[in-house]
């Protein structure tokens, strides 16, 4: 079977989109600012093509824009400690918000409908196979 990209299975990408966010956050509690900057990119571009590819599934696709507002977020406050005096927080805070709400409005619509949908097919009863008999 032949491997239609780098990773295996989309668990796979999303492991790296852990190990390079964790990359960013060490380098911010380290200091490292060019290191640390330079880190944001492959993170968000991660998070954004993470988001892409789970466009088909309403759930994962929200709560990777969560993701990647939160990383937007996370990149907006290190940037202010370390060239602004932290002056850049209150932006932060609006990538922070805009990802709360951005989950918050998946588990206020659409949980709650696929919840139902899910319940509604439990409770079918399952069909049974006609056996088709002949007679003599």
């Amino acid at each position: 079977m032949e491997k239609k990209g780098l990773f295996n299975n989309i668990r796979e990408y999303e492991n790296l989109h852990i190990a390079l966010w964790l990359v960013k956050d060490a380098c911010w509690v380290a200091s490292w600012r060019v290191a640390g900057m330079l880190m944001i990119i492959p993170t968000l571009i991660v998070a954004i093509h993470l988001a892409w590819k789970s466009r088909h599934n309403i759930s994962d696709l929200f709560h990777n824009i969560g993701v990647c507002l939160w990383i937007s977020a996370n990149a907006t406050w290190m940037t202010g400690e370390f060239f602004y005096s932290d002056s850049l927080r209150p932006y932060a805070m609006i990538f922070f918000s805009a990802g709360i709400i951005v989950v918050a409005m998946f588990y206020i619509l659409h949980f709650p409908k696929t919840r139902k949908a899910e319940n509604e097919k439990a409770m079918t009863p399952p069909v049974e196979p006609h056996i088709l008999q002949t007679q003599s």
